[in-house]
């Protein structure tokens, strides 16, 4: 079979057409995150129709700890895209191998460490957000299963983010693609007739087979650009810590936001705000994918570009990226504004869940635009090589604005759930105008150098 993987640098590919460099990195990308992102739904579908409203809640009561587990390992993992990128820009094949293989190497490092501190620390996180015991005793039961296999989560994130650091997507995209089509296979008879426990069971046995795939592939097969000889690994402090400068402000930018999900689980205070706010974001998230996608391309392109001293190239592909990644953020408002009510109904009957997640969707879509030039020009600034902007700028989102406000509205003054779906427009407003003044300056002073 042809996989298409790369055997050569993509990088004067790119240079001598940026936009679409763009869009060959993006469209693979997005397609195998919405194969994933259907998943999410179907699983999400099932849970709430056959577990029910208790099923839901307790899906968003563990999201956190889920979230605050793949942040590190998506933050890390953008940072080894960007150091990958820029050394390929460069023409440094064996930094970029090396680079490569501390990824790997740090993949299994944080999986025993988080192992230990989530595992054991996750009982007493949900009851802190009010979890009733139904809902506690749903969460661990489908915590317990996911913790212990999350090596093949962290793992083939970190496969993943490597291959897009050269240029590759394709891969990846069919790899996802295999995984979610065997949970989705899965999911129907493992959910009824293991409830929760078997959604568990259906994600980790998916995400095993992706993992295998990775390793059989890339480390046996050789079938990539980077080359990976873990037998002779040396250790390089200068690789792991540029991998840590770039990805861990990422990292610690997820695991704030998954602190704002349990602060927000605990403001909402009730199973079914929770149900409605975990199950909306679900939803916006299989739209969002061309949004995250293009941001994503752009951390590669924006890497190799200033690896390669070409500024005016970097200055092109933002303006490109950022003005369509509007655009479609546009559409998606307009069409959440008609249909949120009818998306709702499909995932739940439940009365008091389908009104609280119609009101965030009636809020939100105003949000979207500026949400998508947040994200955009932080992926930028990263691609950049600096990652403490989109740390800072989460901290001033989810937790300087967003939190506070919608502890003030709803727990302080007692207004209804509406005002924290106000909160989050609020936060998402200002961060964006910072963000994209800031890009600017950074741009600015790379061309300078």
């Amino acid at each position: 079979m042809d996989l298409g993987l790369p055997k050569e640098s993509k990088k004067n590919e790119f240079i001598e057409n940026p936009q679409k460099a763009m869009w060959k990195l993006a469209m693979p990308m997005m397609l195998g995150m919405s194969v994933q992102a259907i998943y999410m739904l179907v699983d999400t579908a099932f849970i709430g129709k056959w577990v029910g409203p208790t099923g839901l809640a307790a899906m968003g009561y563990i999201f956190p700890f889920m979230f605050f587990l793949m942040g590190i390992t998506f933050g890390l993992g953008s940072g080894a895209t960007s150091v990958i990128a820029k050394y390929i820009g460069g023409d440094r094949k064996k930094d970029a191998d090396n680079a490569a293989e501390h990824t790997i190497m740090l993949g299994v490092f944080i999986y025993g460490i988080m192992l230990l501190v989530l595992y054991f620390a996750g009982e007493g996180l949900i009851k802190l957000q009010g979890a009733d015991e139904a809902a506690t005793q749903a969460a661990m039961d489908y915590f317990s299963i996911m913790i212990l296999g999350s090596i093949f989560m962290i793992l083939g994130v970190f496969f993943r983010s490597i291959l897009s650091g050269e240029g590759d997507n394709v891969f990846p995209m069919k790899v996802l693609g295999v995984g979610t089509v065997l949970n989705i296979i899965l999911d129907p008879f493992f959910i009824k007739y293991y409830g929760i426990k078997g959604a568990a069971a259906a994600t980790i046995i998916s995400q095993g087979l992706v993992f295998a795939i990775f390793v059989y592939y890339l480390i046996f097969k050789h079938h990539s650009y980077i080359t990976f000889k873990l037998q002779d690994f040396k250790f390089n402090s200068k690789i792991l810590s540029d991998i840590f400068k770039i990805g861990m402000p990422a990292s610690l930018s997820m695991i704030i936001m998954s602190s704002g999900v349990l602060i927000y689980n605990v403001i909402l205070d009730s199973n079914e705000a929770v149900a409605a706010y975990q199950t909306a974001g679900r939803i916006e998230h299989l739209f969002f994918l061309p949004i995250i996608s293009i941001a994503t391309a752009l951390v590669t392109l924006v890497g190799m570009f200033s690896g390669a001293n070409r500024i005016d190239l970097v200055k092109e592909i933002v303006k490109y990226g950022l003005t369509r990644s509007v655009t479609i953020s546009v559409l998606f408002s307009i069409f959440f504004s008609i249909f949120n009510r009818q998306i709702i109904s499909g995932f739940t009957n439940d009365p008091n869940i389908i009104i609280h997640a119609a009101e965030y969707f009636s809020v939100l879509v105003f949000a979207y635009p500026f949400i998508t030039i947040g994200m955009t020009c932080s992926r930028v600034m990263q691609g950049l090589g600096h990652g403490t902007p989109m740390l800072i700028l989460t901290i001033l989102r989810v937790v300087v604005i967003n939190s506070v406000f919608a502890w003030f509205f709803v727990v302080i003054q007692g207004k209804p759930v509406i005002f924290a779906w106000y909160s989050l427009l609020i936060s998402c407003s200002i961060t964006s105008v910072v963000s994209i003044l800031w890009m600017r300056s950074k741009i600015k002073s790379f061309s300078i150098l």
